[in-house]
């Protein structure tokens, strides 16, 4: 076990990076044979740790937040800055979640016996050092670390600077439970630092690191596909719309559209932009718009929508009004001559992360769900659903935009990756 003393947890130059993915890698061997017993019991006692000492996160987190206010950040990144008690508690219970998962390290996925009669199963292994790099949320530092250990594999978490008290107080938290069940703390490295030269220093780490996860807005995101020789999985941002077909409930539609708006406007899985079959817009746009309304959402309409609202307030859509994740509640809406068009605005607009439709109609339903390319597709559902403790997934590390290896939410079967392990009595060739 390391003696890093934990008070230098992320205080880290360019020239300590290599060392930092050695020790990470180091610590990934000895993950990736534990027992699911031996995970499950940590991450039981870590849940029961973060309850221990919530005010001590919350006191943390308080003083991110009063940084970030007065830094002037805006209301949408404040909102996914903040841990109360109730989001500690929910984090604790994810982690209980987990714990209650199948492990999938070990799982035979195939097997068969060919010609030669050697016998080739694939089975699931780690992926071994997962290095995600995110912004603001600093309950991810808990997510992410669970999941890449009951997956069997080593974490190292670049938090944004905004959230460095608490990111850092949660990775002394969990460094302190794999002491005391006497597991490498370098199971999870954050790197607290606002030196963009050390993020990009990690990006070099190929053969040490195995995979990076950048979580966050547009920038980063791309910021890190362009400069990572590591393989990356991309989280992209999430302009989710909802399409009411001539044939939805529309009471079903009106709930669940203001639900998908209104739950948790600043996720990125909420709904950005809302799609009217022209058929039942004169029923469903004005009700929606009181609802939007009551609610305090601020409609960007068409000039359709506008023509249908009836002194309901709706601000004139602009063209960059679609496309656009907000992040705040705030909405388009269009109305569509047919499916083929909300298809292909869809098509023209989406981000590959989650489309819904409300429809009645089977056949519908089944085209919209076979033409539209997402991550998730959904049908009578909110596009909130997206989230891996939603699908059964428990907690997970982010929503795969990419096609490779993983599109959805990682849980832990998308940490693993599969090997052959074959089995024979002399096989030659």
């Amino acid at each position: 076990m390391s003696s890093t003393p934990m008070e230098s947890l992320g205080a880290l130059s360019v020239g300590e990076i290599a060392g930092v993915a050695r020790a990470a890698k180091s610590a990934a061997g000895r993950i990736g044979v534990l027992s699911t017993q031996a995970k499950d019991a940590l991450l039981l006692d870590l849940s029961e740790r973060l309850l221990a000492q919530r005010a001590e996160i919350l006191e943390a987190n308080a003083r991110d937040l009063a940084a970030a206010r007065q830094a002037g950040l805006p209301g949408a990144k404040l909102a996914r800055l903040t841990l109360t008690g109730a989001a500690i508690e929910q984090l604790a219970e994810g982690l209980r979640q987990i714990a209650g998962l199948a492990d999938p390290v070990g799982e035979i996925t195939s097997e068969r016996r060919v010609a030669s009669g050697l016998l080739v199963r694939r089975v699931r292994c780690p992926l071994g050092v997962v290095c995600m790099i995110y912004e603001a949320r600093p309950g991810v530092t808990i997510d992410a670390f669970a999941l890449c250990f009951k997956a069997g594999n080593a974490c190292i978490l670049k938090g944004g600077r905004e959230a460095a008290a608490s990111n850092a107080l949660l990775a002394r938290i969990v460094r302190g439970v794999l002491a005391a069940h006497g597991l490498p703390i370098e199971a999870i490295t954050p790197i607290i630092t606002s030196d963009r030269a050390v993020v990009l220093e990690l990006l070099q780490q190929r053969g040490l690191i195995d995979l990076v996860i950048p979580r966050g807005g547009e920038e980063l995101i791309s910021w890190v596909a362009q400069h990572s020789r590591v393989p990356t999985i991309q989280h992209d941002k999430g302009v989710n719309h909802i399409y009411i077909d001539r044939d939805a409930d529309l009471a079903m539609a009106q709930r669940v559209v203001l639900s998908a708006k209104t739950s948790a406007p600043a996720t990125c899985n909420a709904a950005e932009c809302v799609l009217v079959h022209e058929g039942v817009a004169g029923v469903f746009v004005p009700a929606m718009l009181g609802a939007f309304a009551g609610a305090g959402v601020q409609v960007r309409g068409d000039a359709r929508v506008l023509a249908l609202a009836g002194g309901r307030p709706v601000v004139p859509a602009v063209p960059g009004d679609f496309g656009r994740e907000f992040l705040d509640m705030i909405v388009a809406m269009k109305v569509v001559g047919s499916m083929d068009e909300a298809i292909e605005h869809i098509g023209a607009y989406g981000s590959n992360h989650t489309e819904a439709i409300i429809t009645a109609n089977a056949a519908a339903a089944g085209e919209f769900l076979g033409r539209v390319h997402a991550s998730c597709v959904l049908h009578n559902a909110s596009t909130r659903m997206n989230d891996g403790s939603a699908l059964g997934l428990g907690a997970e590390i982010g929503i795969s935009t990419s096609r490779l290896h993983a599109y959805g939410p990682m849980g832990l079967e998308e940490l693993t990756t599969r090997r052959f392990v074959c089995t024979g009595d002399g096989q030659t060739r």
